[in-house]
């Protein structure tokens, strides 16, 4: 078996949560012991593993179809995330939706990170099979170092007795940027950290107000790779992520096999492991999250690292690689019965 595994525009989407996931899914192979290829011109594959929607992506749907290859499709996007993104992304949001219905509906099958996620692929009437299967995440690459967790503190020239908390993502509303904002505004003794940039002109006007208004306890370092963020993640003495909405949310993960405590906005993508006090704090204002981080930085309230290592580590890249194989394989089967 051999799998064309297909990103559009590779070096565009580095950065973001499918930058990551193409990454992730090349591991997973590879620990499976599936033989990939990446080039679309490429003939010499038995099934079409596609994660992007472009105009290129939509090319190579057409070219395996009329090769008689099967197809499935990874949908990383939902209608629900793409609200309250980057600029405009309301007013477009319907048209995006059309489009990533009409593409999904091209596949013999779906795989999305989520049991959350698969409810809302079902929800819009898609009848092939789903498959939830998390991103995954390679836990030997988050393990904790010392040398990164100081290389992180000396990066940022911070003391040893300073308290801080960090998030990773673009600078989207939807990731609750201008809520961490107002959470750092009001725990000024705090250091907050936000990893993670995105081109001006694709800002909000309410995320630019937000960074014009910056306290002076935040900063914005813009994306930062490698070894100054894993010491973050295990180094931080707290993960604050108030997303408003995730498929799954790879950062998350990231956060959880660096045995960080996790303080979260309650949401429908962390439903399936989520438990308050045990592997994460989980709030739903601004409120709860002040009350969280401080309880947890101070000591009143328990670290929840070990349980959210476990979520983790049910997500391993390898446990990923063969849950993916059997996808393909059923998927395989199917479709040599239809011919």
């Amino acid at each position: 078996m051999k799998v064309l595994l297909y990103f559009e525009d590779e070096e565009l989407i580095g950065q973001s949560g499918i930058g990551r996931a193409m990454r992730h899914q090349k591991q997973a192979l590879e620990y499976a012991g599936i033989d990939y290829a990446t080039n679309p011109r490429s003939q010499d594959y038995d099934i079409l593993h596609i994660n992007t929607t472009g105009a290129a992506s939509q090319i190579v749907i057409h070219n395996a179809r009329k090769m008689g290859k099967p197809v499935i499709y990874h949908a990383h996007s939902t209608k629900e995330d793409f609200r309250n993104s980057f600029n405009f992304s309301n007013l477009v949001a319907p048209f995006f939706n059309h489009r990533i219905v009409s593409l999904y509906r091209s596949a013999d099958a779906l795989i999305t990170p989520t049991p959350y996620s698969k409810r809302l692929l079902e929800g819009y009437g898609l009848k092939m099979p789903v498959y939830a299967i998390s991103n995954g995440i390679c836990l030997e690459d988050y393990a904790k170092d010392t040398e990164r967790e100081n290389a992180f503190r000396e990066y940022f020239h911070l003391s040893p007795q300073e308290k801080v908390i960090i998030s990773v993502g673009l600078l989207f509303e939807r990731k609750g940027l201008i809520d961490f904002m107002e959470v750092a505004r009001n725990m000024p003794e705090y250091t907050f950290i936000w990893f993670g940039s995105l081109s001006r002109i694709l800002l909000s006007s309410k995320v630019i107000k937000a960074l014009d208004r910056k306290p002076d306890n935040v900063i914005l370092p813009g994306y930062i790779s490698g070894d100054i963020i894993k010491g973050a993640f295990s180094g931080a003495d707290a993960f604050f992520f108030p997303s408003y909405e995730e498929t799954e949310g790879i950062v998350v993960l990231e956060a959880l096999a660096s045995g960080q405590t996790a303080v979260l906005r309650d949401i429908g993508a962390y439903d399936a492991w989520a438990v308050s006090g045990k592997n994460c704090w989980l709030g739903t204002c601004n409120k709860d999250f002040e009350t969280i981080l401080r309880g947890v930085i101070e000591g009143r309230l328990p670290r929840t690292g070990s349980g959210g290592y476990q979520v983790a580590a049910d997500r391993n890249i390898r446990i990923i690689g063969q849950q993916l194989k059997a996808v393909y394989e059923s998927v395989l089967r199917r479709s040599a019965q239809a011919q």
